[in-house]
């Protein structure tokens, strides 16, 4: 699901520069002065893959929240660095956001997709649990994923929020039901042909609806935020619609916005309008 990458580089037109510095006192201790700051290729795991960025923003305190970045790639390809555009966006436009741009394990021979990545994410929320004092943040956070990304993050939202801390999650064009007859009837799909790689010959259907989160989405979800296209090659139109007339049954705060002539990403106003509206689901939902 590689063509998201175009969305988050194009991303890059709509802010300008901003820079983190970091400080640090002569005995080494961080963070006194509550300057922003920046440490690349965190780990969080012994995988040379479970690694994170975090960019914290001067004047912190246990308030702050954090954003937490879930590239896309199929969940077999991508990188943390594929969603910097997002991190400028939020650098510029919401200045007292922490953010975690978080690497997990890609599946490949010796690993499977389920439950590893959402391992991972859980990892990297514990691992976030018990650095608040460190980092001086709260313990709330929200999620924004692309593509494969935007799955795994509405997976874990709505199966493993046990603690209620991800306050909202946003989806841009997140696959939701693997059971989706668009999927399951159509032999020529792609992403029939990537499920089956992903996790075997024999789908169950009971298995394809613990990995899809419309089938584990429940009343105490998160609010929740889609951005779907209309000419998506990769994920059907019913993988987000579906969804909203989930969450509207449900009584889940959500929005939802189809832009009827895109495909797996987009450019000029539509993307304007994305950020314009994730920006402020951002300050309603979790600020």
């Amino acid at each position: 699901m590689k063509p998201i990458k175009s969305l988050i580089i194009l991303l890059l037109i709509v802010v300008t520069n901003y820079s983190c510095t970091s400080d640090s006192n002569s005995d080494g201790n961080d963070f006194v002065d509550l300057e922003a700051y920046v440490a690349l290729d965190v780990p969080y795991g012994d995988d040379e893959s479970q690694t994170y960025d975090i960019y914290l923003p001067a004047h912190r305190d246990e308030d702050t929240k954090t954003l937490i970045l879930v590239h896309g790639g199929g969940w077999t390809s991508g990188d943390k660095n594929d969603m910097n555009g997002f991190i400028q966006l939020i650098q510029a436009d919401l200045t007292d956001v922490a953010i975690l741009n978080m690497n997990y394990r890609l599946v490949d021979e010796a690993t499977q997709a389920y439950p590893t990545q959402i391992n991972d994410i859980t990892a990297v929320v514990n691992q976030l649990n018990a650095n608040l004092d460190t980092y001086q943040i709260s313990s709330d956070f929200g999620f924004i994923g692309t593509s494969a990304g935007a799955h795994l993050a509405m997976l874990w939202s709505y199966a493993f929020n046990n603690s209620d801390q991800a306050k909202m999650v946003c989806s841009i064009v997140g696959p939701t039901n693997f059971t989706d007859p668009e999927y399951l009837e159509n032999t020529s799909s792609d992403t029939l042909l990537l499920l089956t790689q992903l996790y075997g010959l024999d789908l169950t259907t009971e298995f394809l609806e613990t990995v899809s989160p419309y089938h584990q989405v429940t009343e105490d979800a998160p609010p929740t935020i889609l951005f779907y296209g209309g000419k998506d090659p990769l994920v059907p139109v019913t993988q987000g619609s579906a969804l909203q007339t989930k969450l509207q049954e449900l009584g889940v705060m959500h929005e939802y916005t189809l832009y009827p002539e895109e495909g797996h990403g987009w450019a000029g106003l539509e993307l304007l309008d994305t950020w314009s509206k994730l920006k402020g689901f951002i300050n309603e939902n979790l600020l």
